[in-house]
């Protein structure tokens, strides 16, 4: 099985950025055109954050904000989690598992670059990261 690494999955990806003074409205029709379910904010080209759906659904429309007026600098995931282009697809799956999210953006040298989603697990990494799930599973029923 070959190992696809995060660039292999990047390349060719138009990379979706906003300015962290973009309002949620803006932003958020921007990313029903680009039909992707979230966009890295950025200060020039470094990474500030990561705007997505849930932060939309949860720090703006549950909060009663004004989508019109509110900024995605202010309701973003500032300092997100990130991950090296050199590095293996499954390591992305394995950061998006443990931090309970969905998205991960991709940097070089705190520059954006893209960003890689558990949309893009469908692949031969999907199988065997449920495998190691199953696995770790038994041993702790068999160790309990």
């Amino acid at each position: 099985m070959s190992i696809r690494t995060v660039r292999s999955i990047i390349e060719g990806q138009a990379l979706l950025t906003a300015a962290a003074n973009l309002p949620v409205a803006d932003a958020a029709r921007l990313m029903r055109t680009q039909k992707v379910g979230a966009i890295l904010v950025v200060d020039g080209e470094q990474l500030a954050g990561i705007f997505t759906e849930r932060d939309a659904l949860f720090r703006v429309v549950a909060e009663g904000r004004d989508p019109r007026t509110t900024q995605v600098g202010d309701v973003m995931t500032a300092n997100p989690t990130t991950i090296g282009a050199d590095k293996p697809f499954a390591r992305a799956m394995e950061l998006m598992h443990a931090g309970r999210f969905r998205h991960v953006p991709v940097v070089d040298n705190g520059h954006a670059i893209g960003i890689v989603s558990s949309r893009d697990a469908m692949g031969p990494e999907l199988e065997q990261f449920m495998y190691t799930l199953i696995v770790e599973d038994q041993v702790r029923d068999v160790l309990a």
